[in-house]
């Protein structure tokens, strides 16, 4: 204290210091409290796993188109000033694999949220675990209809139209050209099989029994499908849905086709991707198939035009130009991507766990530039299903052709 100072001014001096420092460090901690594990002052860490290797490996194509996005939406800046640094891990679709690397980026890498995970039974191992921890598991990349239950897994939203809304739209469908027809299934074993069956049992009613004539699966370690088709061709069905994962969706295909089977063939939207199933199971084997989306085919003339495939276009050949642009996955993780980016820009500075909830839950009319027309991103705390609508299209040899109308709730 200098001699010119009075004792009463310092003490004023200090109480006044420390004063400001507890206001401060209040404000520090109140703003700390808006901010979620996984974010700092200029990186968003989102955690994902997906099939890079196995059987899957050609659904990889989606992460790599979100980390594509992702890279776009950083070079322009980021979120708020914050950039996505995605953390991506191969679980070859296998769930004990997804259970050890969800951990790892929830506990180790200390992420804000799991997002687009891949697969059923993957998303499926974790969700009890990311639901105790309060852990948002965003945009499944999986439609399988259990990730809308809000009521007991409220931090697990799913995103696609549900396996059981393309069920009704198949049963339709169905009832439409072949009312009389007898129908043999092939399902993969797990949800994706499962959830679709449900459908098709509530869609047909007390005709199931007497319509469906045969019904086999196969597990995704199998080799080959090729057993089971000519099980379900000795059936004496006329109708052929299948409801396969890419490889084996392709494998079902050709084995229809060799063995002289000319069925009507419907096949789940898991697996018409052009690039991924159609080509390698051969464009003449595949013509005549029904199948359905809600997503534009950027290899579509129709869409030649189009401002959003135009853009979708530009994005490939300058973020994402290794990958091809007839894999609708690309398509499809452009589009969730986008759905993911709206949800963390309306979250503002707040960017909290729970406010990520609150905003991915809360998505009125959103309509993403990739989703066919008429269709739209819509949310509420009641309402865990995103998109719960699709067009029924055909394969003519060349391109996938819409026909009819909207399908779906």
């Amino acid at each position: 204290m200098s001699m010119n100072e009075s004792p009463k001014l310092t003490r004023r001096y200090l109480i006044a210091a420390a004063g400001a420092a507890t206001l401060v460090g209040a404000r520090r901690a109140h703003a700390a409290r808006y901010h979620g594990p996984g974010v700092t002052d200029t990186e968003i860490r989102i955690g994902n796993t997906m099939a890079y290797s196995g059987n899957s490996a050609p659904y990889g194509s989606t992460g790599i188109a979100e980390q594509a996005y992702f890279d776009m939406i950083n070079t322009q800046g980021g979120i708020n000033g914050r950039k996505i640094r995605f953390l991506s891990r191969d679980d070859a679709l296998t769930a004990a694999k997804t259970v050890e690397l969800t951990r790892q980026l929830v506990e180790a890498d200390d992420v804000l949220a799991m997002f687009s995970i891949l697969g059923s039974a993957t998303n499926h191992s974790v969700r009890a675990y990311l639901n105790q921890r309060q852990v948002p598991q965003l945009f499944c990349a999986s439609a399988a209809g259990i990730w809308g239950d809000y009521q007991h897994y409220p931090w697990t939203i799913g995103w696609a139209p549900s396996y059981f809304i393309e069920a009704h739209a198949f049963a339709a469908q169905i009832r439409r050209e072949r009312p009389n027809g007898k129908i043999a299934i092939l399902h993969e074993n797990t949800d994706l099989g499962r959830d679709a069956v449900a459908g098709l049992h509530d869609a047909l009613g007390s005709d199931y029994a007497k319509m469906v004539v045969a019904d086999t699966t196969y597990d995704p370690p199998d080799p080959t499908v090729d057993s089971q088709i000519v099980s379900l061709y000795g059936s004496g069905a006329d109708i052929f849905i299948n409801i396969s994962t890419t490889k084996f969706a392709a494998m079902a295909i050709r084995k229809v086709y060799q063995i002289g089977w000319r069925p009507l063939q419907l096949l789940t939207a898991t697996s018409n991707s052009i690039g991924a199933v159609i080509r390698p199971a051969g464009v003449a084997r595949a013509a005549g198939i029904v199948s359905d989306s809600f997503l534009k085919d950027p290899t579509d003339p129709q869409w030649h035009d189009d401002p959003g495939v135009k853009d979708w276009l530009a994005w490939m050949t300058q973020y994402n130009p290794r990958a091809s642009t007839a894999d609708i996955s690309n398509v499809g993780g452009y589009s969730q991507a986008q759905t993911l980016v709206e949800v963390l820009r309306r979250c503002g500075d707040d960017l909290s766990r729970a406010n990520i909830m609150k905003q991915a839950t809360n998505l009125q009319h959103l309509k993403l530039p990739m989703l066919l027309p008429g269709i739209a991103i819509n949310t509420s705390p009641t309402n865990y299903h995103p998109i719960r609508q699709l067009h029924m299209m055909r394969f003519d040899g060349t391109r996938w052709a819409l026909f009819g109308d909207l399908a779906g709730g």
